[in-house]
């Protein structure tokens, strides 16, 4: 039986190599007048469709025509297309630790004729180093705990450009309210909220420009 035939009970998305029986399936959705066309499969978040917390995180993405963008945690890659398609003039970096996820983003690029962004695979901010964005966009992987979301935000700042933003999405059942409250203390920025919906809300941290 191949890897991918393998069946796994209550495996986690965030895996690096999911077992799960691979089952791809398409899915479309409209952003600024344009369908996207994506393919999804088993053993990744979200796999039915695009989840409301990311739905929601798209609708409020603010992206300027050559902003440098992260998508960090980008599934098949969702949140990385539209952030390339508002972009044309920048550069989209989409990470994931999951490989499979992280294919499926890599396909999805080229299904919407992408050509300004790139998929790299890796845990957190590994994948790009000391590089940074004028803007990073993330849905965390709550599921993983607290820590591991924490981690991310403090991390976040030294990836940024003065003046750039941290975009994430969470719902108040996975304690988005907390970690805003973390933000607005621990934040060298301003920290405000985007968009509400469904019970989630979308967060914008911005850093301090460097004439501030």
């Amino acid at each position: 039986m191949a890897e991918d035939d393998e069946p796994v009970v209550a495996e986690q998305y965030f895996q690096e190599r999911p077992r799960a029986r691979s089952a791809p399936r398409t899915l479309r959705f409209l952003y600024r007048g344009e369908l996207l066309t994506f393919v999804t499969d088993a053993g990744v978040f979200a796999t039915h469709g695009v989840d409301p917390g990311t739905s929601l995180l798209i609708e409020n993405l603010v992206v300027r025509e050559a902003d440098r963008v992260l998508d960090l945690g980008c599934g098949w890659g969702a949140v990385g297309v539209a952030a390339a398609k508002a972009a044309p003039a920048g550069h989209v970096v989409l990470t994931e630790v999951n490989r499979r996820a992280a294919r499926l983003a890599e396909r999805n690029l080229e299904r919407n004729g992408v050509a300004n962004a790139e998929v790299r695979v890796g845990e957190f901010f590994a994948p790009v180093e000391s590089e940074r964005f004028d803007l990073i966009a993330t849905n965390p992987p709550y599921r993983r705990g607290r820590g591991h979301v924490l981690r991310i935000l403090e991390e976040a700042w030294t990836h940024l450009r003065p003046g750039g933003r941290l975009v994430l999405v969470g719902k108040g059942s996975l304690g988005i309210r907390f970690y805003q409250d973390w933000l607005e203390q621990h934040w060298d920025g301003t920290v405000e909220v985007l968009g509400r919906g469904s019970g989630y809300r979308v967060l914008e941290a911005r850093r301090r420009a460097a004439n501030a």
